[in-house]
């Protein structure tokens, strides 16, 4: 039996389906085909994580102008975490990250792994066009769109969604990791849920790549993008506990954080009161995997502080998502 339900046709409900009525409408998640003109689909992923709707409203707005009319390119959508799409959430408590399960994964084979290699496998033999990977962020964040490879197809695509486009190639296991394998990927990140201009902006990069009939391999003018190379992963210590309001904790974090993202911050930057045994409480990795906290972090009268000047991104105020995903990532300009 499949892990993964293939559609040849939209399922009736999905254009009216709110995110958490999507279980009424699809009992696991599925892969929806859709043809169009050009024969080479477009392939779309929504809701890897249940609580980031916006690819999803975005999606049914576009289905939604091509009601009545042929799409101009077949399309192929990937409706994934639906089960946590339900209840509002990242993910479910026994569920690994959709977004960190795809082929290249550091994670051990289960259910989830196998799924997605299909997925990819189904794709590959469709002679998939291009992939889009969409996301909300839980903190304040600009939009921008991310790319595994810097190759001139790839941020040619990044840069129909914006000037701001962020490299990198740790975590693995992400979606557009795997299908930068096979063509031109992206994951958008499309600002804070419940934004209409998110749904907006998301409709129009969908609604221009649907009409694409290639992709330029032309370099994009460096006045046109700014590129940022993401350069270490900074998550919490497992064994300390953190806060953004209990003091007794043994990381008080700042309750501005948030607001440093995509800022360049100087060194001794303040980002949270450090307790008790003042043990370097985060762990920052490289690339390659390997420990770098020293690189970038030092206790300093117990304040946790950045050591030199760098640029984080995705710091959120959700305590929940810190613990399942990362306190934030850190980057730093590229020149191409």
């Amino acid at each position: 039996m499949s892990r993964l339900q293939q559609l040849d046709s939209l399922p009736e409900g999905l254009l009216s389906a709110s995110p958490k009525t999507l279980h009424t409408i699809l009992a696991k998640p599925s892969l929806i085909h859709l043809q169009g003109q050009r024969a080479e689909p477009l392939f779309v992923s929504l809701l890897l994580h249940g609580n980031e709707p916006t690819g999803f409203l975005a999606l049914q707005l576009l289905l939604q102008k091509f009601h009545d009319t042929p799409l101009p390119r077949s399309l192929s959508i990937f409706i994934g975490n639906i089960s946590a799409a339900r209840h509002g959430l990242r993910r479910l408590e026994h569920q690994p990250d959709y977004n960190r399960v795809w082929p290249g994964t550091d994670l051990p084979e289960c259910e989830e792994t196998l799924m997605m290699q299909e997925v990819v496998d189904v794709m590959k033999k469709r002679r998939v066009f291009a992939s889009i990977d969409l996301h909300n962020n839980t903190g304040l964040n600009p939009h921008y769109a991310c790319i595994n490879k810097l190759n001139n197809r790839f941020l040619q695509l990044a840069s129909l969604f914006g000037r701001l486009i962020v490299y990198f190639t740790h975590p693995k296991g992400v979606q557009s990791g795997a299908f930068a394998e096979i063509c031109p990927a992206v994951t958008l990140e499309c600002g804070r849920p419940g934004q209409h201009y998110g749904v907006e902006h998301a409709f129009d990069y969908l609604n221009s790549c649907i009409h694409l009939p290639e992709i330029s391999e032309l370099a994009v003018p460096d006045r046109n993008i700014d590129v940022y190379h993401t350069v270490a992963q900074v998550k919490t210590r497992e064994d300390i506990s953190f806060s953004f309001d209990r003091p007794d904790c043994d990381l008080l974090l700042d309750k501005e954080l948030e607001k440093m993202n995509f800022t360049e911050i100087a060194a001794g930057t303040m980002l949270g009161k450090v307790n008790h045994n003042h043990m370097m409480p985060v762990v920052a990795r490289n690339e390659d995997g390997n420990i770098v906290t020293d690189n970038f972090f030092q206790i300093n009268h117990n304040e946790l502080q950045l050591k030199r000047r760098t640029m984080p991104s995705m710091l959120t105020l959700n305590e929940r998502v810190i613990k399942q995903d990362c306190l934030c990532y850190l980057m730093e300009r590229m020149t191409l």
